[in-house]
């Protein structure tokens, strides 16, 4: 079966760049990579392998949901490999993914360590992101083969694999969900109310490239408001409770038993204090 390699970029063509070279360098090449491209200004590149695709899609903010079902909707392949413009994948990455769905249908997740700024600076090998890559505090991952994991808010979009098929059982990534926050969430909730499992996929690396960092995301706050009260409609819960106390505490908003509203923007001093290196989880 063929299997398909999907990202979307706005405005981050250098870390796009690192990606594709990590696909080049893959131990199984693709059927296609396709490429959503959603910046202010058309990506150019030159020199591309014959499977790779960029599909332009003019839009204002960032639809995440509906760039990738975008991306989703022009790609071929019976597998599809979804890559955040930031991943790396190391050389066995694409064939455990593209294999574990062929084992198994359901979502599957591959582990991603972050890299800190400079580390792809100079060109990189594998061994040396590895090294450098740094875990994520709260996603534990086997060293091997697939686990199980009953927690659907722990699905991230960062690298997964999906058989296309349970992808449209799924009905995709809701549209509604507009900015960021909450779509990768959700959609977790929905595989799980569909009957798909979860699975994180040890010895399955990719890289994250550094980016600035809020932590919690203040450039966010009106998005993450916004699909905090969707999540909240559809599921009766809470998602991204943490980034939500944090806000609350800093009397950015009012979280009440079924509506949050915000009170107030953040200030370019409380900008300034939550820039970090690592990413931290809602």
């Amino acid at each position: 079966m063929s299997f398909s390699v999907l990202t979307i970029v706005r405005n981050r063509t250098a870390h796009l760049v690192n990606l594709l070279e990590g696909v080049r360098r893959s131990a199984t090449q693709p059927d296609e990579l396709i490429v959503v491209d959603m910046s202010d200004a058309p990506v150019r590149l030159s020199g591309l392998q014959a499977y790779v695709r960029i599909e332009r899609f003019e839009t204002s903010g960032l639809p995440l949901a509906m760039a990738r079902n975008h991306a989703a909707a022009c790609a071929t392949g019976d597998r599809l490999i979804f890559l955040d413009v930031d991943c790396i994948p190391m050389g066995e990455c694409l064939a455990r993914l593209s294999a574990a769905i062929d084992e198994t249908d359901g979502l599957v997740c591959a582990e991603v360590r972050y890299l800190g700024p400079g580390d792809t600076a100079e060109g990189w090998d594998e061994a040396s992101l590895i090294a450098k890559g740094k875990s994520h505090p709260v996603r534990p991952f086997p060293r091997d083969g697939l686990e199980s994991v009953s927690n659907p808010g722990l699905f991230w979009s960062l690298a997964f694999a999906v058989r296309r098929s349970t992808f449209e059982r799924i009905g995709g990534f809701d549209e509604r969900f507009t900015g960021y926050g909450g779509e990768d969430t959700d959609f977790g909730f929905a595989a799980d109310q569909a009957g798909c499992p979860l699975y994180f996929l040890g010895g399955a690396l990719a890289c994250h490239q550094y980016h600035d960092t809020f932590d919690p995301p203040l450039q966010h706050l009106e998005d993450i408001i916004a699909n905090a009260n969707r999540f909240h409609r559809k599921w009766g819960i809470w998602p991204m409770g943490g980034w939500l106390d944090q806000f609350s505490q800093s009397g950015l908003i009012t979280w009440e038993t079924d509506k949050i509203r915000m009170l107030r923007r953040p200030s370019e001093e409380e900008l300034a204090s939550a820039l970090s290196v690592w990413p931290s989880d809602g």
